[in-house]
């Protein structure tokens, strides 16, 4: 579905107006998340499907010194929510001034006036307003006031637990990506620009596309089975490393590289989409580039023994 992003709440157009609207950050859209959207969207079905949401989250303002968390980028969570049939996506700027909204102005000036919902949609835990003055019973007061339907949705849970984007992401940082993938419900990807590397991978055998991590959390560093979404839809396989790259000191930050099985063009430029399916081995450091060589070369078999078992080649 085609997903409108809006970027405030005043002067909507009549066709965003009046939706069922699902309130949260949305990081990763995940099987929790998708779990609300469908009771969302059960509650009104003759109503257009929202999501109200906050950029950048809520915590990089509030906690600006830690290190990137995002699963989810704008763009990344817009299609994901899209495939959920969210047509309308509410993403208030979220900074200093923002966050002093008080919570019965949120829900007069924002949710009521200015998006016109006709029914809310959250979890038990969602917290509004200056200093978190709203939760969900607040929520459920004044929306009753103001003519609004409200669905508080418990949380979505399995064997493991609550499905929430803090088990997603542990997951990931502990190296086990496929975990992860059952809380998504799809394998979790990082997207990104090709930009120019040093080549030294060329120079090895493995050319490689080189994407900054940026706002994306940074998972276990090592080596990764992966498939490359192309920005013409083609999916590759590939290998790919996280990290610093100790064996040719290339410094402090973390990059992904990905070398990309029985493909060759010029990427530089382009957005990639890389998502991981399994943790090989860690990041280590060789004696040398034949050791590097060896070992990258091991690493491509294994890639693509199990991305070969999963699924075959589309390019």
């Amino acid at each position: 579905m085609t997903v409108t992003i809006h970027q405030g709440w005043r002067d909507l157009s009549g066709s965003a107006r009046g939706a069922v609207v699902a309130l949260g950050n949305f990081d990763g859209v995940h099987l929790g998340h998708a779990h609300l959207l469908r009771t969302a969207h059960a509650a009104r079905p003759d109503a257009p499907l929202a999501v109200l949401t906050f950029e950048p989250h809520p915590r990089e303002i509030f906690r600006p010194d830690d290190p990137p968390f995002r699963l989810t980028l704008s763009a990344g969570r817009a299609a994901a929510l899209g495939a959920f049939g969210v047509s309308e996506v509410f993403e208030l700027a979220f900074d200093a001034a923002f966050s002093r909204m008080t919570a019965d102005a949120f829900v007069a000036e924002v949710l009521h006036a200015g998006l016109g919902a006709r029914h809310l949609v959250c979890g038990p835990d969602f917290a509004f307003g200056h200093r978190r003055g709203g939760n969900a019973g607040f929520l459920a007061a004044r929306a009753e006031a103001l003519g609004i339907g409200l669905t508080v949705v418990p949380p979505l849970t399995d064997a493991g637990g609550q499905i929430s984007s803090s088990r997603i992401r542990r997951a990931l940082q502990d190296g086990y990506p496929e975990r992860a993938t059952e809380g998504l419900g799809r394998a979790w990807a990082i997207s990104g620009v090709v930009a120019h590397g040093d080549a030294r991978g060329r120079t090895i055998g493995f050319p490689t596309a080189n994407i900054a991590l940026g706002r994306h959390l940074e998972p276990a560093r090592g080596v990764y089975a992966v498939t490359v979404t192309l920005p013409d839809g083609r999916v590759v396989h590939g290998a790919a490393n996280i990290g610093r790259r100790p064996t040719v000191n290339a410094g402090s930050e973390s990059r992904l590289e990905v070398n990309l099985f029985d493909f060759a063009g010029d990427l530089y430029g382009q957005e990639l989409s890389v998502a991981l399916h399994a943790f090989l081995r860690p990041e280590q450091k060789f004696s040398g580039l034949d050791e590097l060589r060896a070992r990258i070369a091991a690493d491509c078999l294994e890639a693509r023994r199990i991305l070969d078992r999963a699924a075959p080649r589309s390019a």
